[in-house]
């Protein structure tokens, strides 16, 4: 290229903060993205299926699998005792989670056992045909039921508290008290967990799972295989969605692909159908909120005592950091001059609730906002004006500390709700609702706008780092790998517009390849909304190595001073001449250049001490609002949603139409946690709602008819994070609170506002209905 065609041409295609499609959109419409069900299985491929129990809790007395193992195509059976080192796979590290229940059943439909064979079908039927005598042992399913029967707790509670809550609340002119119940999620990924596992020489397996944390998935497979984690690979190329779901719960599965193949030398693959996976799996924690709040008469709180309960499961999996989350989230946007939260992680005999986008913190803000509704409503106010009234203040107001002792100090969320308030025309929607509501007899209207504040980075502060491996052929094209995975996240596509925005190469020129834990080690899972901040800063960290080096080079080489020596679109330029990127390459490449580095990221200035219950746990906060508008029939209790509208932060965004797009769908999957999607278990414990029948996410025609989404562009990070952008993963589930207050509105207006609705979620036509015709009561 000569100087005139590179003057026409002053960008690269796909730099950070350009709109750019995912990378691998046109695969997932046009169905040619390979995920693991594609991959050629090898001659001799055996399948593998899990045998489920049908008790909530009891002892095993005794497990007749001979017809099982009769049954043509069968090649063997797993059981507890056939696991080679250990039948543990908890992530907590407490011993309580079992690969295979080991003569105690702790929640009805846990593996007991696995069948291997020639095919998937021939395993699937041969599994139900084992017999088990049981000893039914009492078993409790439901978060009252655990509390009344005094029921243990499977990790240590958290307690966040500032000043004096009890003495305050006694002090406050104004006092209340109230309970929500906050229902779970299933996560209902497109790809169900699947690992396929093909043994190697020696102790070696390599192993494709869908999972979140391949270093979790490498470390559970040597724990209980008995073998170091070096002769154990976890690849991911990518997964039909995790939200959570495949942090720690893909380890069974893999673990027993790994068992399998190192047992038989045949690969093993392991995918189970929706209903089984849906009853073997975790959920997102269902809490139960008690709250106490002292308020004056203008609104402003004083002070918050609550507990926040939580359906665990049989075992701690994530619990622990899920419940604490709740409470570092139990602010909202809010301050309280005296606060006192406590988390009561209870056992209970259903599967071990596990992570979920926000992990923790939507059950921790809706009950904060929760507390706001219930202030507007004994003040007959709204609810717009007590939120206002008590956010955050700025840096050294006075009104800047939360519960867990960590200065607030990017507080944007005046300006995002002023902003928004604007633009969505709140105040004279809200006149115009109220006056329909006065002369509808059925149709009753709801508007509300909720913020979020919400923290980034994980708790566990050792989790805040990232490796990448990057290298630069002699042909001049990139290598990129890291620790990140793809769920349709766009991860992969951010990161590597850091890599082509950090050499001024087309992003055509970079080559994003699948997660390895055999290139990157040690990483911690994509969660936490971190997987762009961690595994980008990394990147950035390998290209400025290479960079250093290749500058070296060409000041050495063209006899200049280093800072003559800078990249720009696809070319190096040394002085004022101007040598394509590709050129410069092998020229380096020849001079015996090194042309690979293994960047690192550690996240800086964050610490927690968890029994003092102080620390920066959060290394910044991503803020964000929606006005939500809704129709409720307040005769059958079916609603619509009417508008939306957006603001959401998400600081310098690397690639606004991916960051659009994640707040598009966090806010309708929200929008179902807090509306469609119910979990119910029944008398003996048995999950019903296991399948599309009878579980209901959200379908296109639930979106809201107008969606009107906005990234604040204004935003920056203030902090030092990759091209000083913000998280988007988790932030926008919580927008949808506004769906569930504007519901709340609608059905106070049957009995004039008088009085809070206490709408407990997810608020489904019944729920909606049931709480009309108790205002109804209440106004006769």
């Amino acid at each position: 290229m000569d100087k005139s065609t590179f003057e026409e041409r002053k960008t690269i295609a796909g730099p950070m903060h350009t709109a750019l499609r995912h990378d691998s959109a046109h695969k997932h419409v046009s169905g040619t993205a390979d995920y693991i069900d594609d991959i050629p299985e090898p001659v001799g491929t055996l399948h593998g299926a899990l045998g489920l129990t049908d008790r909530a809790h009891a002892e095993i007395v005794a497990m007749d699998l001979s017809e099982v193992e009769a049954t043509p195509g069968v090649v063997c059976v797993l059981t507890a005792k056939d696991m080679p080192h250990s039948n543990d796979i908890s992530p907590s590290h407490l011993d309580d989670e079992p690969v295979l229940a080991d003569g105690l059943v702790q929640f009805h439909g846990q593996p007991a056992f696995a069948v291997i064979a020639e095919t998937r079908d021939i395993a699937r039927r041969a599994a139900r045909k084992a017999k088990i005598t049981y000893r039914d042992l009492p078993h409790f399913t439901d978060i009252t039921d655990a509390l009344e029967n005094g029921a243990e707790i499977v990790t240590k509670p958290l307690t966040l508290q500032r000043g004096d809550a009890e003495a305050e609340l006694e002090l406050s002119p104004r006092r209340l008290a109230g309970r929500m119940r906050i229902g779970g999620q299933e996560h209902f990924y497109l790809e169900s967990h699947i690992a396929f596992a093909i043994p190697g020489e020696d102790d070696e397996i390599t192993v494709w799972s869908s999972t979140q944390h391949p270093s979790e998935v490498q470390h559970m497979i040597g724990h209980v295989l008995g073998v170091p984690s070096n002769a154990v690979t976890v690849q991911v190329r990518r997964m039909g969605g995790g939200f959570g779901g495949k942090e720690t719960q893909a380890s069974q599965f893999a673990v027993l692909a790994a068992v399998a193949a190192k047992k038989l030398n045949r690969a093993v693959k392991f995918r189970p159908d929706r209903d089984e996976d849906m009853m073997a799996t975790g959920k997102r924690h269902d809490f139960l909120v008690d709250y106490d709040v002292g308020f004056d008469d203008e609104g402003r709180i004083h002070a918050v005592k609550a507990n926040y309960a939580a359906r665990c499961g049989y075992s701690s999996d994530l619990s622990g950091p899920v419940t604490d989350r709740a409470l570092f989230h139990a602010d909202s946007s809010y301050f309280f001059p005296h606060v006192k939260l406590t988390s009561q992680p209870l056992k209970t005999h259903t599967v071990s609730n596990t992570a979920y986008r926000g992990f923790g913190g939507p059950q921790g803000m809706i009950g904060g906002e929760r507390i706001i509704e219930e202030i507007a409503y004994a003040l007959g106010k709204d609810p717009l004006d007590i939120r206002k009234l008590n956010f955050y203040g700025e840096k050294g107001s006075g009104r800047d500390l939360t519960p867990y002792h960590q200065q607030v100090e990017d507080n944007i969320i005046h300006r995002i709700v002023s902003e928004l308030e604007v633009d969505a025309d709140y105040q004279a929607r809200r006149k115009a609702i109220i006056t329909f509501n006065r002369t509808s007899r059925v149709i009753r209207k709801g508007i509300a706008l909720t913020p979020v504040k919400f923290g980034i980075s994980f708790t566990m502060t050792a989790f805040n780092q990232a490796g990448a491996l990057v290298h630069i052929y002699k042909d001049g094209s990139i290598h990129l790998n890291h620790g990140g995975t793809e769920m349709g996240q766009g991860v992969y596509t951010k990161v590597a517009q850091v890599l082509a925005d950090s050499f001024q190469v087309d992003i055509s020129n970079v080559k994003i390849t699948a997660t390895s834990t055999g290139k990157v080690p040690n990483t911690s899972a994509t969660a936490a909304s971190s997987g762009s901040d961690l595994n980008g800063m990394a990147a950035y960290d390998a290209a400025r190595q290479i960079k250093e080096r290749l500058v070296d080079f060409a000041a050495e080489r063209w006899q200049t001073a280093p800072e003559n020596v800078t990249f720009v679109p696809n070319h190096v330029k040394i002085g004022e001449e101007l040598v394509p990127f590709a050129d410069f390459i092998k020229q380096a490449y020849f001079a015996r250049i090194q042309l690979s580095a293994a960047g690192f990221y550690k996240t800086p200035k964050i610490h927690w001490d968890r029994d003092t219950g102080r620390g920066t746990p959060f290394y910044y906060f991503a803020y964000g609002a929606a006005v939500s508008e809704v129709s409720i029939d307040t005769l059958t209790g079916e609603y619509m949603v009417d508008r939306v509208d957006v603001l959401h932060d998400v600081g310098k965004s690397l690639n606004p139409a991916i960051d659009i797009g994640q707040v598009e769908g966090g806010f309708v999957q929200g929008m179902g946690w807090l509306t469609t999607e119910e979990l119910w278990w029944d008398d003996k414990g048995r999950l019903r709602t296991h399948a599309p029948s009878t579980y209901k996410i959200p379908l296109a025609s639930d979106r809201p008819k107008i969606f009107n989404v906005k990234l604040a562009e204004w935003a920056e990070n203030a902090e030092m994070t990759i091209g000083r952008s913000k998280a988007v993963g988790e932030p926008p589930f919580m927008l949808p609170i506004s769906v569930l207050e504007a519901l709340s509105m609608a059905v106070a207006s049957v009995a004039d506002y008088r009085e809070c609705p206490r709408l407990d979620t997810p608020a489904t036509p019944e729920r909606v209905l049931m709480a009309v015709e108790r205002l109804r009561a209440t106004k006769a």
